[in-house]
């Protein structure tokens, strides 16, 4: 069942005031004055760019093959949380969902796999990256504090592999760490200290969950789209998974920052597969609208592709590279 979400009260409004003026006999100047505010308001909102700058490949390596992921839950990070991002983990490499149905995950994943194909190995198939969890590592005494720097997630990457090369730190924080720069949109964060790429997730429940709940919770900012319901039932853990698919997209096709990306404007930073087309879930996506996504009728949960154990998971928008354009699995 697809929904399709209306446009919210405020563009509507703004719009019939254009519509108005542009009908009456005021002055030329002022319409145009309309016009350009209306232009501005479409043009921004939750980090959507319209359209998105195009991403570059710039000669470094991407991460392919198998990539064993060293899990730390930093802080006490609930058990539902932990269940759907293990669950998320698990379907990306899941031919088939609970019943046939589709899309999936690995449909999703399939897209952030198709880069290998645009890195000058000349492949007509991309080869499958299969990630594997090796080590899951918990935290709960907030070893290094409950603010988050660049200092100290180097700290938490040693703790997660143990040491351990070849891997790929996955690190999450919960409702009572502040992480750097969150609150400015970067939800989810990935580097590279030397050869050790990381990903790290932070939990919106109570820090900034307008920048990075949304579409769980309502925007601080752009155009006000309908509040939907997280698939799991718990808006921290379908908000932090968002995060992690992004996260983890720009750190397979850009792990040293040598990869794919484009210079994003402000406190964006590198912008590559997975944060280029932020606020887009479906098709027919604008400022304030996920475009067209599903409803579970059971639980109301809003979701765009299907997992293992008959899970359901709202999955961002990647940019395809063989399109030039934003892509989503429905």
């Amino acid at each position: 069942m697809a929904l399709c979400i209306n446009m919210t009260g405020n563009y509507r409004h703004r719009k019939r005031r254009l519509i108005k003026a542009m009908a009456s006999s005021r002055p030329l100047p002022l319409v145009l004055s309309l016009l350009l505010l209306l232009i501005s308001q479409l043009s921004v909102g939750h980090g959507f760019q319209s359209p998105p700058p195009k991403l570059a490949y710039h000669g470094g390596p991407l991460l392919t093959g198998n990539i064993d992921v060293s899990i730390l839950y930093y802080g006490r990070i609930g058990r539902v949380q932990k269940s759907v991002i293990r669950t998320f983990l698990k379907s990306l490499n899941s031919v088939s969902a609970y019943g046939g149905a589709k899309p999936t995950v690995s449909t999703w994943w399939s897209m952030v796999e198709s880069y290998q194909s645009f890195a000058g190995r000349h492949v007509r198939r991309s080869p499958k990256i299969r990630v594997r969890v090796a080590s899951v590592v918990t935290d709960t005494s907030y070893s290094v504090g409950k603010v988050m720097t660049v200092d100290f997630i180097k700290l938490l990457v040693e703790k997660a592999t143990a040491g351990k090369r070849n891997t790929l730190a996955l690190i999450f924080t919960d409702r009572q760490v502040t992480v750097q720069e969150m609150c400015t949109g970067r939800c989810a964060q990935h580097g590279a200290f030397g050869e050790q790429p990381y990903v790290l997730v932070g939990n919106p429940e109570t820090e900034c969950p307008g920048a990075c709940a949304w579409p769980f919770h309502k925007s601080d900012y752009g155009p006000q789209g309908v509040v939907l319901q997280p698939p799991s039932g718990n808006v921290g853990a379908d908000a932090m998974i968002v995060s992690l698919a992004s996260g983890l997209a720009d750190a397979v096709t850009n792990p040293f920052n040598t990869g794919f990306f484009q210079a994003g404007g402000g406190h964006a930073g590198l912008v590559g597969a997975g944060t280029v087309c932020q606020g887009m879930f479906g098709s027919g996506a604008f400022p304030g609208y996920t475009g067209k996504i599903r409803v579970d009728p059971k639980s109301g949960g809003a979701f765009n592709s299907h997992g293992v154990k008959g899970k359901k998971f709202l999955l961002p928008a990647v940019w395809n590279p063989a399109t030039s354009s934003c892509w989503t699995p429905v």
